[in-house]
């Protein structure tokens, strides 16, 4: 019964982190641009992953998996599609309200549901069906204002792109943990975060080396900030994991919307934003949205 309702708690600490982690690449794109401060998660993030699953190994004496040929396609779509996903969000942050964009990549959970189901075969159920409808209308009344769109529809269209990457990213993660058929949910997640931040550092590493050394200089000399990003994102998504083994990525990504109320936080507090009505108002719904698929679970 407890494992009912682990994903949930997951859920809402990794968006809290999530939350704190954008805070700070939004920081650092201004001074690393949008691919130096996309690669900040993945290099300063793998080896705290490295190290979570170290000590998972010492203290659980639990084996390594033996990922079967399935499993790589999987891990190879949630990490790709992770970093173009992230790279558009911090594009469309640098152009917009930080609570708004976070808004538009919001609309995710709808997207997640249909690739799901397609994919993997995930239920979606009336109440989840209900409550990501709900929830998802509060993020776009947050998003809309009178008058048109502030910035124009280019920042738009990239946040909602951000959101489609972000599904496809949950969906290839979701299925990597799956694939590996161990009963210990704990080592598939950790095991898995490892692989997919290993690919991405090495990935985008390269790809700066060869196209713009300054950038990964800076990268490096930035290393305090990026430390922090780099430990916020990778505790993020340890908990991110950890919920895709016990739940359909629906209801993960669902409840994942309480990072609104959290970036709402940061942005009253951090970059001194305030909250209008309309925004309050599709708060609300958010909040019934996830309320109602708790009572559904």
């Amino acid at each position: 019964m407890i494992f009912g309702w682990l994903w949930a708690v997951f859920t809402v600490i990794a968006a809290f982190f999530q939350t704190l982690r954008n805070a700070m690449q939004r920081e650092l794109t201004r001074t690393l641009g949008t691919v130096g401060a996309t690669h900040v998660r993945f290099l300063f993030g793998f080896p705290f992953a490295l190290i979570f699953l170290i000590g998972l190994i010492l203290g659980t004496k639990v084996p390594l998996p033996r990922p079967g040929w399935t499993f790589w396609p999987w891990v190879i779509d949630g990490a790709f599609a992770q970093v173009a996903a992230t790279a558009t969000m911090l594009m469309a942050m640098g152009q917009r309200s930080f609570v708004i964009t976070i808004a538009y990549i919001k609309t995710e959970p709808i997207q997640v549901a249909i690739f799901g189901l397609i994919f993997l075969g995930d239920p979606v159920s009336a109440p989840l069906a209900t409550a990501i409808v709900i929830a998802t209308a509060g993020v776009i009344i947050m998003s809309t204002k009178p008058g048109g769109m502030v910035g124009g529809i280019g920042p738009t269209l990239i946040g909602l792109l951000s959101g489609g990457l972000f599904a496809l990213s949950a969906i290839g993660y979701r299925g990597a943990i799956l694939s590996l058929g161990t009963p210990d949910f704990v080592m598939a997640a950790t095991f898995t975060l490892v692989v997919g931040l290993a690919m991405q550092a090495v990935t985008l590493s390269l790809y700066l080396w060869l196209r713009d050394p300054a950038v990964l200089k800076a990268i490096l000399q930035s290393w305090k900030p990026s430390l922090f990003a780099g430990f916020m994102g990778a505790l993020a998504s340890q908990f991110w994991f950890l919920a895709f083994a016990l739940a359909t990525a629906a209801s993960v990504r669902t409840l994942a919307l309480v990072e609104v109320l959290f970036a709402q936080l940061v942005a009253r507090v951090a970059f001194k934003q305030k909250t209008t009505a309309r925004e309050a108002a599709g708060m609300v719904l958010v909040v019934a949205g996830v309320v109602l698929l708790i009572l559904a679970h």
